[in-house]
């Protein structure tokens, strides 16, 4: 086990479950795993570049998935011809606490809390709460540049302890809980001007945005259900019990690269703690020899250009998801394709890290990787291919 391996496990399994301090460690450790000129190692060529809107930075909250799963829909934007706008991402992540907290409630308390969630998660909330743009909305307290959910996340989850352990909870926890989120994030305007126009959240959502939540598939991968049946993905972000359709492994790769091919974009969540994942040089793979068996020049060497991999098996990729190798770390946006001066593919991802990596805020993941590690795809049903729609009914 890897040292952000046991770091991820001893501090909760996943970034979007840590408080905010362990999860900016645990950003820190990823980004340490570089090599010192790597860029200069690899000749990347493009392939495949879809439309998407400019790089964010999530600042120091788990909301990864809000601003991953709505990148991609500011994509589905561009691709319908719709002109750009920044969707808050901090609007999606507020009401989706609300939601979250009375699934926790109504469980008793037994059900994970913290900040992470599931890229879906964007289209529950789009489809119950519509939208804002992020101009309206913001999150952001005086004086603030960048989200930091440090003091709210403890008072919010306290709270939804205290009434999960009451006898009979008070209807009005929600209405506090609501208060909290008002008095760190700022209230949700009922009404707002954009663009010379007044919207509700609802209005904005379908005349602005204009997506339906119904024309998207969620995707994942698992030896332990059947193939192309759906199944609830048995990990603590999906709190709201949704479930995936199940394909096989190759069949993850090739949605993807038709989907591309295609002009639809896909939202992506996987595990990033492995320490082949260099967020600095941006470049993931799976190496054919374990880290930790690497010498000391082989290690500093890993990102130095191509490397080969192994080919992983379904009974692997179930393994390191039982054995909690693979965890659900973080959601990404795959926008595109390139190959390497070996003629290797890997598909372009967009980060929410801010643009200070080698490639301003971009990566390049091989297909070995998106394999092995992948959590779960989402992505609009015409970007299957009609043999796919066909094995999974839809």
């Amino acid at each position: 086990m890897n040292v952000n391996k046991s770091i991820v496990l001893s501090l909760g399994l996943f970034i979007g479950t840590l408080g905010v301090q362990a999860q900016d460690n645990l950003i820190n450790s990823i980004k340490g795993n570089a090599s010192e000129n790597s860029k200069a190692g690899f000749q990347f060529t493009e392939v495949i570049n879809l439309e998407n809107t400019p790089i964010r930075d999530q600042g120091s909250t788990g909301t990864c998935w809000s601003y991953s799963g709505n990148s991609f829909l500011e994509s589905e934007m561009l691709r319908m011809g719709k002109p750009p706008v920044e969707i808050s991402q901090i609007y999606t992540a507020r009401q989706t606490y609300i939601e979250k907290a009375k699934n926790y409630v109504r469980l008793h308390g037994d059900q994970a809390q913290g900040e992470g969630g599931q890229v879906h998660d964007v289209l529950t909330i789009f489809k119950k709460y519509g939208a804002v743009p992020q101009e309206v909305y913001s999150g952001l307290q005086e004086g603030q540049t960048r989200n930091n959910f440090g003091d709210m996340t403890p008072i919010l989850h306290n709270m939804a302890e205290n009434v999960a352990k009451s006898k009979k909870p008070s209807p009005n926890w929600i209405e506090a809980y609501t208060g909290i989120l008002d008095a760190y994030l700022g209230k949700v305007p009922e009404n707002f001007n954009y663009q010379g126009k007044n919207y509700t959240p609802r209005t904005f959502a379908d005349q602005v945005i204009g997506i339906k939540p119904a024309d998207y598939v969620a995707i994942s991968s698992f030896e332990a259900y059947p193939y192309y049946e759906s199944f609830v993905l048995l990990i603590p972000d999906n709190w709201s019990f949704e479930s995936f359709h199940n394909v096989q492994i190759n069949d993850m790769t090739d949605i993807i690269d038709h989907a591309l091919s295609k002009g639809y974009t896909i939202a992506w969540a996987t595990d990033v703690s492995e320490k082949s994942f260099s967020w600095r040089n941006g470049v993931a793979y799976v190496p054919e020899k374990a880290v930790e068996k690497m010498t000391t020049a082989e290690q500093a060497d890993m990102f130095n250009g191509p490397k080969t991999e192994p080919t992983i098996t379904p009974a692997q990729r179930q393994a390191a998801f039982d054995d909690y190798s693979t965890t659900d770390d973080h959601g990404m946006h795959i926008v595109g394709s390139v190959k390497d001066q070996n003629g290797k593919e890997y598909y372009t991802v967009k980060n929410s890290w801010g643009e200070s990596n080698d490639y301003k805020g971009y990566m390049y993941v091989t297909k070995e990787f998106v394999r092995y590690k992948t959590i779960s795809l989402l992505l609009h049903k015409d970007g299957l291919a009609k043999d796919m729609k066909k094995k999974l009914s839809i």
